[in-house]
């Protein structure tokens, strides 16, 4: 009887939990039996592996094979674990050595040649496997993604037959290629958008507490422009983003590149997308748009266009950053802590307040009845992107300050927020908003008045007082001033809107 022991990583959300492959030959009429709860794709292993081994010239052992995959109550997916059942096989019947096994892990699918294909979600093995001090050996094809975690032990290969010449001490397996680093990415300029001067200033507080942003105005104002120059005001990532955003973009099938590496994703989803593309799931829960936002920013057009439903099962990752996604078998995390950049007419028309409305106020109120007063509770600000008036496109046009002049102050006011908070300002809870953002008796009044006539909630006050802060911190204020709480309050155009529509 012999006994091989193989290490592998399996799959879960954006973690990669360690796979024990056991595989133990014993005396009796020749079977495969695999066990650890296999899906189907993995118990259809036992005969890709069985004809990699023939066609690599191995003897298949005419024994009874057991297979174990532990721990055994998590489930196991895909073809990922081939490459380290055919290890355990030739390493329990002496036909390679198993001396150097238990320092490596083995990740990749087997064709019937003996040929290693890639398989998905390298990135957070990588990660893990780094963390457990051992060397990973993955496909060759996925050697460049695997290159980005520079501080990683990793080998690449194509082919079974290298991998046994490697544990052979017979070959070198090599390193993974690096990646051909990218020029960044041109992000296009904010002075590329004509006036607009409210909706800029808006973009640059966002931008600054990282607040989420809705804007409203006729077809054709800009508002698709404006936000997609807001990756051009942010912050590059840290290393640790970086790692994090790119393991969740391995997962979704989408290969991190060298040069978009530091760069904030921006995610743009058409509105026919269904509620699982948004947040995820799936019966192998996959991440959804918001997830391949985190730590960037995710852009809805035209938002009355999607389901209410989508939209309101964005509430809870807005809060928490986080989405959970429970199955019978699993429940998986997926971190969500994105930014929300929304876009919409202020009726069905397209126009309202600018003598072009066909729509009647009734019309319109059903109209942005499709958002839910929840949802609209989680934009910090919204703002009017009105037509521009006779003359900007003819005359000389006002484009006001590029987008790396915005960037520079954007990025002192988070330096800013982080050595007094340790957080943006949009992260803070009610405990920190009344220490940091603490009001004169004067200031309270008059923003609770100011709450009470637009019916505003206490969500809505403590929003307007982070967005305050934000105010304050571009202009290296240590305190909120009146002011600063009246230019946050000029960005509540949703519930002007709301408020005259209703009043007749």
């Amino acid at each position: 009887m012999s006994l091989a022991v193989v290490y592998s990583r399996a799959s879960l959300g954006i973690a990669a939990p360690q796979v024990t492959v056991e595989v133990h030959l014993s005396n009796g009429l020749p079977a495969f039996n695999m066990v650890g709860l296999p899906e189907t794709s993995v118990k259809e292993s036992r005969d890709r592996v069985r004809s990699a081994l023939l066609n690599g010239n191995f003897e298949f052992p005419s024994k009874h094979i057991t297979v174990n995959l532990a721990p055994a109550d998590l489930p196991k997916e895909g073809g990922r674990f081939d490459l380290a059942i055919a290890i355990g096989i030739l390493a329990a019947s002496k036909q390679i050595p198993a001396k150097y096994l238990l320092d490596h892990e083995f990740l990749g699918e087997l064709a019937l040649t003996g040929e290693i294909r890639p398989v998905l979600g390298v990135l957070p093995a990588v990660l893990a496997c780094r963390d457990a001090g051992r060397t990973l050996l993955v496909p060759r094809e996925n050697g460049p993604e695997a290159s980005l975690i520079q501080d990683a032990e990793v080998r690449t290969a194509h082919q079974l037959l290298a991998v046994t010449a490697w544990l052979a001490g017979q070959y070198e397996l090599p390193l993974p290629d690096p990646q051909t680093t990218d020029a960044l990415p041109d992000v296009p300029d904010l002075q590329d958008v004509i006036g607009q001067s409210q909706a800029k200033r808006a973009l640059e507080i966002a931008a600054a507490g990282s607040h989420n942003l809705l804007f409203i105005g006729p077809p054709g104002t800009g508002k698709s422009m404006l936000a997609s120059r807001l990756p051009g005001i942010l912050p590059p990532l840290s290393e640790q983003e970086a790692q994090q955003t790119a393991a969740i973009h391995s997962i979704g099938g989408l290969t991190p590149r060298a040069g978009h590496w530091h760069h904030r994703p921006y995610r743009t989803p058409h509105h026919s997308a269904s509620a699982v593309a948004l947040v995820g799931g799936g019966s192998h829960p996959r991440p959804g748009e918001i997830s391949l936002a985190h730590n960037g920013v995710l852009f809805l057009d035209e938002l009355p266009e999607f389901e209410r439903k989508v939209l309101d099962s964005l509430r809870e990752p807005l809060e928490t950053g986080h989405i959970t996604i429970s199955r019978a078998a699993r429940q998986v995390d997926f971190p969500a802590r994105f930014q929300l950049i929304g876009a919409m007419n202020p009726s069905p028309c397209g126009h309202y307040g600018d003598g072009q409305t066909r729509s009647s106020p009734d019309q319109i109120l059903r109209y942005l009845g499709k958002l839910s007063g929840p949802f609209l509770d989680r934009f910090d600000l919204t703002v009017e992107v009105p037509l521009l008036p006779k003359g900007s496109l003819t005359g000389k046009a006002e484009r006001g300050e590029s987008s790396q002049q915005i960037r520079e102050r954007v990025l002192a006011a988070r330096e800013r927020m982080l050595s007094r908070n340790g957080k943006l300002n949009n992260l803070l809870d009610s405990r920190e908003i009344e220490d940091i953002c603490r009001l004169s008796p004067q200031d309270a009044e008059f923003l609770e008045n100011a709450i009470q006539k637009l019916g505003l909630s206490i969500r809505a006050w403590h929003r307007i007082l982070r967005v305050s802060r934000t105010i304050a911190d571009l202009a290296g204020q240590p305190a909120i001033g009146k002011e600063h709480l009246i230019e946050a309050l000029g960005y509540r155009a949703m519930d002007r809107l709301l408020s005259r529509l209703r009043s007749g």
